[in-house]
């Protein structure tokens, strides 16, 4: 059984928020989200300055299995995207809640 942080808050869609104390929070996809989705090869990320609202498409993950939109559980600016998942896809197959987060919004 996956290892599931009690520190976030998930969504039915299976994304999840880690609010920082600064005001900003982390967005990223759960463990299950990611196993039923396979092997992650392509993440297209919105830019740094976008804004969307709460359940918003912010982008979309490519895996072996399926092509799915990936919806925004709160509102805000982007201000940081995960860089290293255009190189590392896969970082969110194995590391969901830590390196494979995808963007961050204030």
């Amino acid at each position: 059984m996956a290892n599931i942080p009690t520190d976030l808050q998930y969504t039915e869609e299976h994304e999840y928020v880690r609010r920082g104390r600064d005001g900003v929070a982390e967005i990223g996809i759960t463990d299950y989200a990611q196993g039923e989705l396979g092997d992650i090869v392509y993440i297209e990320l919105p830019k740094i300055g976008t804004k969307f609202g709460k359940h918003d498409v912010f982008g979309t993950i490519e895996a072996v299995k399926a092509v799915s939109e990936l919806f925004a559980p709160i509102g805000g600016e982007v201000v940081a995207i995960n860089e290293r998942l255009d190189k590392e896809p896969a970082l969110v197959n194995s590391d969901p809640y830590g390196a494979g987060w995808m963007v961050k919004i204030k």
